[in-house]
């Protein structure tokens, strides 16, 4: 076995003259080229990153000539994408670690600058506000002048979304606890909501007419229910579907953020069996549809199914894209359909499998296991199980949610379906982080000013459907004239808007369960 120090020793060498002679080609903006030899650093190259930095990170201009200094060429911000993308994954760390901390905000001219301002407020108006814009100004880290102009070069943009993922990679793994990266994060992130913003995306319908290369790509990106073939997708671009997404002109033929849509009867309450609607026409989201080619009856469409929206770029985590996505659709939908009356989504519920078992071994781990359920539902559950004497209970129980044998039998499944229900309808409403919906998917929908309106039992009965929510889903419903209002409450007050069924399970939760 090798020792660690020399593992590490030989690995430092093998990237050493891997990257010994990098050959970059950089354009001049004189239109000619210069060719420059540098190395992507080994574990010991710091001055190699220092001279990249100091070669591409300009200083920053003074106050005075803030708005006539020259952009830098075009060349500079190539030299750093180029660099960037050929350095190794713990290169990288170390890397934006010290452009954080070497080409931030220059702290000695702030406080000198803070001091001033104190010393101002006995003076005019003019000259206290002049101080504050010098204060501001100097508050501009110098990484944030690269970042412009990285952005003007072509692929700018969207190697700034692929550094922000490494950032947000960085900061979830905690492989650095500098608070520097957390600022230059903050700083791209609100960089990136600017040039993102609403009135500059692009609203793509997506058909199976639209490029192989856009078809492909959502193909890839769809996170909710997985497409299984060209079949599948052609299905789902297909009649009574409508796919939706944004698109930007800094990135050409790549989907931000993608929305799918069924259009159907009446409010759909599963997304793989097909059920039946009071019409008796058979309902389906993301199973075989009649035919390919139906031709759409608009006296059969009423309802707007929102059951998948998909974030495909991880650098742009919490710039806000989702929910005016939805908006936009929606209006979309009533220029098409102007009697279409229901707008709603059909919502997974991942993480309440994960909740459930942690909560069920809380409770045994306190002695409480028999409080979850009353007495008739313990019974019902042991004589559906057939339990072997002396096996606790809630052992059965975290066993059958952890394999999800119990879908297999109607008896078990009819005895854990108001058990589950209700279990399911605190997780969603009462379980909070920061006061907020602790579900990732219901605190979207609740921000957006949906309802939760409607938990579905045996709504997603696939193997992924069954390990992560034990097959229930939900419906968050758009009441078009309450949004504002619900966004505003649940933002400001954190008060959820929910339904008489959501409200009646939690309930039941409440006096069946000893929390």
């Amino acid at each position: 076995m090798i020792s660690n120090p020399l593992t590490r020793a030989v690995r430092s060498r093998v990237r050493f003259w891997r990257h010994r002679a990098v050959f970059k080609v950089l354009p001049e903006a004189s239109g000619g080229g210069s060719r420059r030899w540098y190395s992507a650093p080994s574990r010991r190259g710091v001055s190699v990153m220092e001279e990249i930095l100091a070669r591409v990170v300009a200083p920053l201009p003074s106050y005075e000539t803030r708005d006539k200094s020259p952009p830098p060429p075009e060349s500079t911000s190539l030299e750093f994408m180029n660099y960037y993308r050929g350095l190794e994954k713990e290169d990288k760390v170390d890397f934006l670690s010290k452009l954080s901390q070497e080409c931030g905000v220059d702290h000695k001219t702030v406080s000198e600058l803070a001091t001033k301002l104190l010393d101002t407020q006995r003076r005019d108006q003019a000259t206290i506000l002049q101080a504050e814009d010098r204060l501001r100004y100097s508050l501009t880290p110098r990484y944030k002048q690269l970042f412009s102009h990285v952005s003007r070069v072509e692929g700018g943009v969207k190697f700034l979304v692929d550094l922000r993922a490494d950032l947000l990679e960085i900061l979830t793994s905690k492989a650095s606890e500098n608070p520097h990266i957390r600022d230059l994060n903050g700083t791209l992130k609100s960089l990136l909501s600017k040039w993102f913003a609403v009135g500059l995306l692009r609203l793509e319908r997506i058909t199976w007419q639209s490029p192989c290369e856009i078809l492909q790509k959502i193909s890839q990106y769809e996170a909710v229910h997985p497409v299984r073939n060209w079949t599948d997708l052609k299905r789902r671009v297909g009649p009574y579907r409508r796919c939706y997404a944004f698109t930007h002109a800094a990135m050409p033929g790549e989907p931000l953020v993608v929305l799918h849509v069924a259009l159907t009867e009446d409010i759909s309450d599963n997304i793989q069996v097909r059920t039946r609607t009071r019409t008796d026409n058979i309902q389906s989201i993301v199973r075989e549809f009649a035919t390919l080619d139906a031709e759409e009856d608009i006296n059969k469409i009423n309802s707007a199914i929102f059951y998948s929206i998909s974030s495909t770029q991880a650098g742009l985590q919490g710039v806000e894209l989702g929910n005016y996505l939805i908006k936009r659709v929606v209006r979309e939908l009533q220029s098409e359909f102007p009697h279409m009356a229901q707008f709603s989504s059909l919502s997974p519920i991942p993480g309440f499998c994960s909740w459930l078992q942690g909560l069920l071994s809380q409770y045994r781990k306190e002695g409480r296991g028999a409080d979850l359920l009353s007495e008739q539902e313990w019974r019902e559950v042991e004589q559906a199980l057939g339990s072997d004497a002396g096996t606790p209970p809630v052992d059965s129980l975290r066993k059958l949610i952890a394999t999800g044998e119990w879908t297999r039998s109607e008896k078990l499944s009819l005895a854990l379906e108001p058990v589950l229900m209700r279990l399911c309808g605190w997780y969603l409403y009462g379980e909070k982080r920061r006061g907020f919906a602790l579900n990732p998917v219901a605190n979207f929908h609740l921000q957006n000013g949906a309802t939760m309106w409607r938990i579905n039992w045996r709504a997603d009965t696939s193997p992924r459907g069954v390990a992560n929510s034990c097959g229930i889903m939900v419906n968050y419903r758009y009441f078009l004239n309450e949004t504002t209002n619900n966004s505003v409450l649940y933002l400001q007050n954190k008060a959820v808007a929910a339904s008489q069924q959501v409200l009646g399970l939690v309930s039941q939760f409440q006096k069946n369960s000893k929390l």
